[in-house]
Parts: structure tokens; C-alpha cells; sequence
């Protein structure tokens, strides 16, 4: 690693009043959930159908059955814990030098890590609802409910409130990610490609000099950075103040 990069960020942390961090899937691959587009990734893997034709919302609404088996075991892990990422984020928003954390990730793990100003752009695996009567479920009621979930008081289908190809993010929350982005002085961006639209286009509300990207592998922003690290993240946050 590059001691002159990782001093500066250093000095940027211990200096910074309004970080903002923006992660994707990567933040959590060291809590044991695996990511999208790696070689080992979900959508690298073999089904039936392509992950993201499973993952529509025509195929959750036209194949119920195979969507929830899929969702089951592919994405929902109920005993994945925070990592140093998420961790350290949650110390940062305690003495107050983080302003937010922009999260691509439906896991809840910065949350279960002690972060409070959390926008989940793609809604999170532990909220769901009754498509009919609209109460709401958490994860263990959803993961107890057999096969298609069905809501016991009504006869419902009940959805995962995630955001499903297909389907638009949540106006509340991006409006919210959007002005966190733009109040930042220092915004790390960490454990994404920046290939998932319209999220990624969400960098360009940032305003200031203290661009970090903290990937395994180069993205397409790479160019724009002030600093970028191509490391594992745990191993940079392990560094931080």
C-alpha cells in the first residue's frame, strides 16, 4: 500500500467535519456476503435464469416461487456481522465527523454496527410488507413465513422492501443521499465498480476536493478521484483513525 496515499487520507479523516461515505457491495464481502460482478460474485455464478432476469420485478410478479427460493439462499445471510468498515464508520458518526453513509447494500449491516444516518438506496432485507393490507414484516417473521410469503392476517403476498431491477429508487431517500453527498468535504467511495445507474451518477452532487475510491479492482471514476486505493478495503479502514 502507498504510505505517501495513506498518510494524506489519514490527514484527511482526522480533519474531516462532514464525511460521507458511498459503498457498495464490496463493503461487505468481509462479513461473508458475497458481491454481484466479481469472479466469484452472484451474477458470475449458474441458475436457471441470469440473477438479474430473477431479481426483475415481472419475473417476482410472473414467478414467485423461484424468485423467493433464489432470494432465500442468495441473498438473504442472517448471520453475517459488521466488519471494520462498518464499524469503523459507526466510531467516525459518534464523534461526530461523519455526516452519512450512501449505501448500495440491503444487508442492515451498518445499522447492526451503530450507524444511525443510513440511505439505503436499494431498500434493505429487513423491512417487508403486505402488498395487500401493508403490515410489515422483519427478516425473521419474513424467513418463517414458508415458500411464498404470505401474510397471515390477510392472505397477501408479502415483498422484500428492496428495489428490484425494473423498478425506481425511493425519491425520499435519494433526495436525502443527494444533499449528504453535496454537504461533504471529504466523500469515500468504497467496495463499488460504479457501474449500477442511477446510484453511481449520484457522485457528481459532491462538490469537493477530497475524492477517495477504495476498490479492489479500477472503476471508471478512477480518473476523477484526489486519491484511490486499489486494496482490500478491511485493510485500509484498519489504518484509519
Amino acid at each position: 500500500m502507498d504510505e505517501r496515499k495513506l498518510a494524506t487520507l489519514k490527514s484527511w479523516i482526522e480533519n474531516g467535519k462532514r464525511i460521507v461515505f458511498f459503498g457498495g457491495a464490496g463493503v461487505s464481502t468481509e462479513s461473508g456476503i458475497p458481491d454481484f460482478r466479481s469472479a466469484d460474485g452472484l451474477y458470475n455464478q449458474k441458475y436457471a435464469y441470469p440473477p438479474e432476469t430473477i431479481i426483475s420485478n415481472t419475473f417476482y410478479r410472473r414467478n414467485p416461487e423461484v424468485f423467493f427460493q433464489f432470494y432465500r439462499e442468495k441473498m438473504l445471510f442472517p448471520d453475517a456481522k459488521p466488519n471494520i468498515v462498518h464499524l469503523k464508520l459507526a466510531e467516525w458518526e459518534r464523534e461526530g465527523r461523519l455526516l452519512a453513509v450512501v449505501t448500495q447494500n440491503i444487508d442492515g449491516l451498518h445499522q447492526a454496527a451503530g450507524s444511525k444516518r443510513v440511505y439505503e438506496l436499494h431498500g434493505s432485507v429487513h423491512r417487508n410488507y403486505c402488498q395487500k393490507c401493508g403490515k410489515l414484516f422483519n427478516l425473521a417473521e419474513l424467513m418463517a413465513l414458508p415458500g411464498v410469503p404470505v401474510c397471515p392476517a390477510c392472505g397477501g403476498r408479502v415483498k422484500p422492501d428492496v428495489v428490484l431491477y425494473e423498478e425506481g429508487l425511493d425519491p425520499e431517500v435519494t433526495y436525502k443521499a443527494v444533499e449528504a453527498l453535496r454537504q461533504a468535504d471529504v466523500l469515500i467511495v468504497a467496495g463499488t465498480s460504479l457501474s449500477v445507474y442511477p446510484a453511481a451518477a449520484y457522485l457528481d452532487a459532491y462538490q469537493g476536493k477530497q475524492l477517495v475510491l477504495i476498490n479492489k479492482t479500477a472503476t471508471n471514476r478512477d480518473d476523477i478521484a484526489d486519491l484511490v486505493f486499489h486494496e482490500k478495503l478491511g485493510e485500509v479502514f484498519s489504518q484509519l483513525p
